[in-house]
């Protein structure tokens, strides 16, 4: 992890950058698809867990050589306007290395309340009694808000920071430029 780019979201007073920031992210995660490639790891320099947010600004990491094929490919078109790129640079030698990973809540109380009624023949009234709304297991981490581009649904990426870790340790990314083991720079 040689390499990083920032894209600093533009302040803008009818969109939320949260709301930028999902759509950013949604469109970086087809540009990774569409590359390819499991080098490039994504962090949240402005990371905060109280309160809970992800920042204005998305970092990109990986070789220099990748980073710059990701930005030939136009998938910052329609958000072009809202963002600033900065370019390709070193990551600073003294940069700590530190987890960033996915966190899934145990289960959502609708998740187990379709189980229920396809392993039961429940209704939906039936479900819902059985399992309340109390059973689920909320999440206090910043999240970003994604749809997905086969049924649409919302969905959640909630994600954690760890604290600095001893080792560099390096692995592959998936295409939301995350991996359950590696760690990346964070500076």
């Amino acid at each position: 992890m040689s390499h990083y780019l920032d894209i600093h979201l533009l302040p803008n007073p009818e969109i939320p950058a949260y709301q930028l920031l999902a759509a950013l992210y949604a469109k970086l995660h087809r540009a990774l698809v569409q590359l390819d490639t499991s080098r490039i790891a994504v962090s949240f320099p402005d990371y905060s867990q109280s309160p809970a947010h992800l920042g204005s600004r998305l970092r990109l990491i990986g070789p220099e050589a990748d980073l710059h094929e990701l930005l030939t490919l136009e998938w910052r078109k329609g958000i072009r306007d809202h963002i600033k790129v900065g370019p390709v640079a070193e990551v600073p030698a003294n940069a700590v290395q530190r987890a960033l990973r996915r966190v899934q809540a145990k289960s959502s109380p609708e998740r187990l309340r379709r189980r229920q009624m396809r392993r039961h023949a429940l209704t939906e009234a039936q479900a819902r009694e059985r399992v309340p709304d109390t059973v689920g297991e909320r999440l206090k981490l910043p999240f970003v808000q994604l749809a997905s581009s086969s049924t649409g649904q919302p969905f959640r990426i909630y994600l954690r920071l760890s604290a600095p870790a001893a080792n560099h340790v390096i692995d592959k990314f998936n295409g939301y430029g995350l991996s359950g083991t590696a760690t990346i720079p964070w500076f």
